[in-house]
C-alpha cells in the first residue's frame, strides 16, 4: 500500500452530518424510529403528518439531539399538499438530500370483503402517494445531482398473505416502482432503494401480537426465532441514506429475520431403527 494513502483523512462511516432528510408519516410508529436514527447519524429532519400538531413532542426530541427540525403538514393522497410540503421544506433548508417514503396504511380484510373504497385508500396512500412525493423531491435532487430515496416496503413486497390483498399489491408495487425510479434517476446521482421490514409490532398490527399462539407460530417461521425489534431497522435505514450505499440502487433490502426464505414449522424427527441401537 502506498505510504501516502494512510494520511488521507476519511469521514466516519455512515455519517449524515450536513444532510437534510424528509420522512413521511412521522406522527407515530416506524416513521419516528427512522427519523430518530437519521438524526442520531447527523441529519437534520423534516417531519410530516396530516396533522402538524401531532408532531410537536417528537420535534422536541429531534431538536434535543442537536439537529435542526421542521414539521410540516402533508397528506400524501393530495397532490397540492405534497407540493406545498416540499416547497415549505425547500424554503427552510434549501435542499432535501434524503427522502424516506414511509407513510402508509392498511385495512385487513378477507379478499371477498374488500370494498372499492378500501382498495383506493390503500393504493392511493401506499403507492400513488409514494410516487408523487418522490417525484416532487427528486426535481431538486436532479438539479443538485445527488439524492437518496428510500421507499418503505414490507415482506409483502415479495410474499403473499391472506387478508392482505390490496396491501400486498401496494407493497409489491413499491418494489417495482423502486427499480423503475432507480433506472430513471440514476444518471443524476440519485439512488432509489426499498427497505422492506418483516414482522414488526406496529399500531396497525398490534392486536395480532396479543395472541401468544400467533406469536409462537410466527416465530417458528422466522429463522432467527423472534419478531423484529425497531432497533433492527436503524442500521439499514442509515446505510441506505449514507454515502456508503452510493453503488446500491434499485434494490429491496429485506430486514425480516429470514422469514422470506420460506421457513416453516419444523416437524418432529422420525424415529429410526438406529435410535434403538446400543
Amino acid at each position: 500500500m502506498p505510504t501516502d494513502s494512510v494520511s488521507v483523512p476519511r469521514s466516519p462511516f455512515f455519517d449524515l452530518t450536513g444532510r437534510v432528510a424528509l420522512v413521511t408519516g412521522t406522527s407515530r410508529g416506524l416513521g419516528q424510529y427512522f427519523a430518530s436514527a437519521l438524526a442520531r447519524a447527523g441529519a437534520d429532519l423534516i417531519l410530516t403528518s396530516r396533522n402538524r400538531d401531532s408532531l410537536a413532542a417528537f420535534e422536541e426530541e429531534i431538536v434535543a439531539l442537536g439537529r435542526r427540525c421542521l414539521s410540516v403538514s402533508l397528506d400524501v393522497c393530495e397532490e397540492d399538499s405534497i407540493h406545498a410540503a416540499v416547497s415549505e421544506a425547500m424554503s427552510r433548508f434549501g435542499t432535501i438530500d434524503i427522502l424516506v417514503n414511509n407513510a402508509g396504511m392498511n385495512i385487513r380484510k378477507p379478499a371477498v370483503d374488500v370494498t372499492w373504497d378500501d382498495w383506493n385508500r390503500i393504493l392511493d396512500t401506499n403507492l400513488r402517494g409514494s410516487f408523487f412525493v418522490a417525484q416532487a423531491v427528486a426535481k431538486g435532487m436532479i438539479e443538485r445531482r445527488y439524492g437518496r430515496i428510500i421507499n418503505i416496503g414490507s415482506v409483502t413486497s415479495v410474499a403473499g398473505y391472506a387478508g392482505l390483498g390490496p396491501y400486498g399489491a401496494s407493497r409489491g408495487g413499491i418494489r417495482q416502482l423502486t427499480m423503475s425510479l432507480a433506472d430513471d434517476w440514476g444518471p443524476y446521482g440519485i439512488t432509489v432503494n426499498c427497505l422492506a421490514p418483516g414482522w414488526f409490532r406496529t399500531e396497525q398490527n398490534k392486536i395480532m401480537y396479543e395472541s401468544k399462539e400467533w406469536v409462537e407460530y410466527l416465530c417458528d417461521r422466522i429463522p432467527l426465532k423472534r419478531p423484529g425489534r425497531v432497533d433492527d431497522l436503524e442500521g439499514p435505514i442509515v446505510f441506505l441514506a449514507s454515502e456508503e450505499s452510493r453503488y446500491v440502487t434499485g434494490q429491496t433490502l429485506l430486514v425480516d429475520g429470514g422469514i422470506s426464505t420460506g421457513a416453516t414449522r419444523a416437524l418432529p424427527a422420525k424415529k429410526t431403527m438406529l435410535d434403538d441401537a446400543p
